[in-house]
């Protein structure tokens, strides 16, 4: 059974793996319930949807494929994100938006609750007040049990706090083997050199210090969106040597690009983004791999990072 942890500063256990859902809907139904069914029996019960995925077709998909009821919904963990306003071209923290698009969540998810929301990316316009009267609703209704936010520095998550009394328990930001700036900055610290410039206001140590999980999502990309570096022709050392350490423990490539996130201290959640069920597996397998510290630094430096 895949390892837990505690999610933030909160007593919600949660498995060290995060399944995302964001292309449920490349799958067919069947597929789909494969899927979510093999998550549950590999102990990855950990489901992270957004109102923006698919349109909210994704979280129709995913509840219409376990056959949610109130049995099933207690064997999994839910989270959710809002405050992308794709069709307006905004992002959008109102308390009118949040409050609305939580209604939207638990209607297409089937349920009466969510275990976690996160408010998804950065609002400009964000009035921390409004924000703190939208979770205080939805905490006292039962809809929302915990909340945290999607890539929000450290001073954007301090001006919530000034109004929210609620626990920021999780974080969710780009991180990966090859998009690692918030790992870099915090080694080359006094250095003349670009991965010293901190873009990220040292949002690592800030969520470690405050016991804020960050969730790492796309863990195999490199870029934005770019592709995977695993078994990629323009990362040559980096896969030789990953397939390397995969063959001393006995797993895949994709085990070992997960486990190097959870070897940091930070105690990370990985969100997964596969809709296959065979890399899944794997993914969950790196629960059991613990790498040592000369085989993450060799790792690191694979990808093209030096050290100072």
């Amino acid at each position: 059974m895949m390892r837990t942890m505690k999610l933030g500063s909160s007593n919600l256990e949660v498995p060290v793996i995060a399944v995302g859902c964001m292309r449920i809907n490349s799958i067919d139904k069947t597929e789909a319930e494969r899927f979510v069914r093999t998550s549950l029996e590999e102990g990855a019960n950990f489901f992270d949807h957004a109102d923006i995925y698919g349109k909210g077709a994704c979280e129709e998909i995913f509840a219409d494929a376990i056959g949610m009821n109130p049995s099933i919904r207690e064997s999994m963990i839910l989270q959710s994100k809002c405050g992308i306003r794709p069709e307006a071209g905004t992002f959008d923290f109102s308390k009118k938006h949040i409050l609305a698009s939580v209604d939207g969540i638990l209607k297409r998810l089937k349920t009466d609750y969510l275990d976690i929301l996160l408010l998804h990316r950065p609002d400009a316009l964000v009035e921390p007040e409004e924000v703190a009267e939208a979770f205080d609703r939805l905490e006292a209704s039962g809809k929302v049990r915990h909340f945290g936010v999607s890539n929000l520095n450290p001073m954007q998550i301090q001006l919530l706090k000034k109004s929210v009394k609620q626990p920021i328990v999780a974080n969710q930001l780009q991180l990966s083997i090859t998009n690692a700036t918030m790992i870099s900055q915090g080694i080359n610290v006094n250095m003349e050199n670009d991965s010293a410039v901190n873009r990220d206001g040292s949002v690592l140590d800030f969520c470690r210090l405050n016991d804020i999980t960050i969730q790492p999502w796309s863990p195999f990309q490199y870029g934005f969106f770019q592709g995977v570096f695993l078994d990629n022709p323009e990362f040559p050392e980096l896969n030789k040597k990953i397939d390397e350490i995969a063959e001393k423990y006995g797993v895949s490539n994709t085990t070992i690009a997960i486990a190097w996130l959870l070897r940091h201290p930070a105690k990370m959640q990985p969100v997964t983004g596969t809709m296959n069920v065979q890399r899944l597996k794997d993914c969950c397998k790196a629960s059991d791999v613990h790498l040592t510290r000369e085989e993450w630094y060799e790792i690191y430096r694979a990808a093209g990072n030096k050290l100072p």
